[in-house]
């Protein structure tokens, strides 16, 4: 493919990493700046026209984020893949800190109070969980890769910070760490009939989990699959934003004239419903629009993996992207309906800065896989471990 700016073109050796990360990727970055801006447009119009106190937050968020992006990008992916279960030791220790020292709020205990602002580790352990998948399954051949006695350290790997995060209770996070380190084992070649057996024992264990959970989360479920049980309670979140939705129309009621949002009937529209308002402001060409960002992103991420010499690289920057794309997939589910209600955001444009760290690391990994895709990892079956 002709021309250095392809994502897939022969590199320049009189090039810096940095020149070569602005030069290949500079769309992509483009596109993150353009839904966080999208984000600060919105959070502007949901505060009734005011820039405080949520749109000047979210824009320093986007501008201190995306230069940590930038650095996260140039780093050699080398040095990611030697910090990778570094990482995820962090990341269980600052699960055991909130869960001793942790901020509770409705009856959750998610947070650690930094003063500067509130940090959600669980969000941080996604990434790490790729992150330390990936390194493991690099230092494994594709026979190795399938031996039922070398997946138990990636199941703990899995199934230690699952646990913690449900312990919150979070149990929408838990499912989300679980899903993204299964989909890094399969695609590290693991025998199929694992994952059917598996399929088949979550299955089994619904009535289990079901009474495991708490009172709020089985509402949740049970409001999901009808919401006129409780029209002014729990199920009022879902009745206002499918209002919303359709209030809004093929083009929308237009920028800051959303009767849903404006007149107070949408709650939590700042976070988690940040979507419905978009929708009704710009109907649902604008919502299309929207998804059509999320999509190009989540192509790109792929196009990374899929382009990258090593394995390591290849695990990461799939993972990340399908860890990526939960967040969007259970976002919008759940505000038209199709999903019960769990709290996950929109990120970049819902207001919150955990959840924008974890895209902007996230997406800095993946363009660090992309400038860095023909560096030389150790060999598969080097021992890494």
């Amino acid at each position: 493919m002709a021309g250095s700016s392809s994502m897939f073109a022969p590199r320049r050796l009189d090039q810096t990493w940095f020149q070569r990360l602005i030069g290949q990727n500079w769309f992509i970055i483009l596109l993150i700046v353009s839904l966080g801006l999208i984000g600060v447009a919105m959070q502007y119009s949901v505060s009734g026209g005011e820039f405080e106190p949520y749109a000047r937050m979210h824009l320093l968020r986007l501008g201190l984020l995306t230069i940590l992006m930038l650095i996260i990008a140039t780093i050699d992916i080398r040095i990611w893949m030697a910090l990778a279960y570094p990482a995820w030791i962090g990341a269980i220790f600052l699960l055991l800190a909130t869960d001793i020292f942790g901020v509770v709020s409705n009856n959750s205990q998610r947070w650690l109070d930094l003063k500067v602002m509130q940090l959600q580790p669980s969000e941080l352990a996604k990434i790490s969980v790729v992150l330390a998948l990936a390194r493991y399954f690099h230092g494994l051949d594709h026979v190795q890769s399938r031996k039922i006695i070398n997946l138990i350290p990636p199941v703990f790997i899995i199934a230690l910070p699952m646990f913690m995060v449900v312990r919150q209770p979070d149990f929408g996070t838990g499912l989300m760490i679980a899903a993204a380190g299964v989909v890094v084992i399969f695609l590290a070649g693991a025998k199929r009939w694992l994952f059917w057996s598996g399929g088949l024992t979550c299955l089994a264990a619904i009535p289990l989990v079901w009474g495991m959970m708490k009172e709020y989360q089985r509402d949740r479920v049970l409001i999901f699959l009808n919401p006129e049980l409780d029209p002014l309670g729990r199920g009022y979140q879902s009745t206002q934003s499918m209002i919303g939705l359709g209030s809004g129309g093929m083009w929308g009621k237009g920028y800051m004239d959303g009767t849903q949002s404006h007149l107070n009937f949408l709650p939590e529209m700042k976070t988690d419903f940040i979507f419905t308002v978009f929708v009704e402001e710009f109907g649902m060409m604008g919502g299309l629009g929207l998804l059509g960002i999320i999509v190009l992103l989540f192509s790109y991420g792929l196009l990374v993996g899929i382009g990258c010499r090593s394995q390591f690289g290849r695990l990461l920057s799939v993972g990340l992207t399908f860890t990526l794309f939960l967040y969007i997939m259970i976002n919008v589910g759940m505000v038209t309906g199709m999903l019960p209600v769990v709290g996950v955001p929109f990120p970049l444009v819902s207001y919150g800065g955990s959840a924008m760290l974890t895209w902007m690391v996230a997406y800095g990994l993946i363009l660090s896989v992309s400038t860095h895709r023909h560096v030389s990892l150790a060999p598969k079956g080097s021992g890494l471990l």
